[in-house]
């Protein structure tokens, strides 16, 4: 092996270790949150090995807690299929704001990127790649981060299938959910516009819960995106000398 090619694989491991390191703590709150759905899957009357191949293929972790309440709940297919794509279309924000930072990588490269672009892994990458070295192999940085990820969540949504009879209903791990975005969007919040925008959402979310079809998650994101989008000009002024 030459220096050169030395030196290649030294950077793709640093940067994929990296990510491993920076999505590990996550997974304190990842396991509970697949747990919880491994329970809810069963509860819902899916088959287990539905519940499991669910979390390979379709692998959104509030996507699939929906997919399962709604299987339960006796809807039809149509209106499962439509509220599933609603709550995935934070993906689509995750995919506007990687792109330029990632947008040369070749289609295998994106394709492998996408499926494994979720909440947890692109929190922990995004400023890695936005304000972090410029270097060739920073995209193995969210390929640590989401294939960490992907293989926490794999392995909780077999034990919650396993073991979601014999947890205890005390235990509330539902609330692992929350706490779990909580923990990824509380240090990201620096801006004042940022600071209105989380607010605004959470407020909107909270007021609107009684919507059907968890459209309360559609309405608080683009309330949040348009009071941050509003308020940014505060963040221009304060950068200005």
């Amino acid at each position: 092996m030459s220096n050169w090619e030395y030196l290649q694989d030294a950077g793709r491991s640093r940067e994929f270790c990296a990510g491993v390191q920076a999505e590990l703590p996550l997974l304190l709150g990842v396991v509970p949150f697949g747990l919880v759905y491994g329970v809810l899957g069963l509860q819902a009357g899916l088959p287990m090995w539905a519940v499991i191949a669910m979390s390979a293929v379709l692998f959104g972790g509030a996507s699939q807690v929906v997919f399962a309440q709604l299987w339960g709940a006796l809807l039809p297919s149509p209106v499962i299929i439509g509220t599933v794509g609603v709550v995935n279309l934070r993906h689509l924000l995750y995919s506007a704001s990687i792109t330029p930072l990632l947008g040369t990588l070749p289609r295998r490269w994106k394709l492998l990127l996408a499926y494994l672009l979720t909440d947890e892994a692109y929190m922990a990458a995004v400023g890695r790649l936005a304000n972090g070295p410029q270097g060739a192999y920073r995209h193995w940085f969210l390929l640590g981060t989401g294939f960490t990820l992907w293989l926490g969540w794999q392995i909780a949504s077999v034990l919650g299938v396993l073991l979601g009879a014999t947890i205890p209903a005390g235990w509330s791990l539902e609330f692992s959910i929350a706490l779990t975005f909580i923990a990824l969007l509380a240090p990201n919040l620096r801006r004042r516009s940022e600071l209105f925008a989380a607010f605004a959402a959470g407020t909107t979310a909270l007021l609107t819960q009684a919507l059907p079809y968890k459209l309360w998650i559609v309405l608080a994101a683009v309330v949040g995106m348009a009071v941050g989008m509003l308020t940014s000009r505060f963040d221009k002024k304060k950068a200005t000398p």
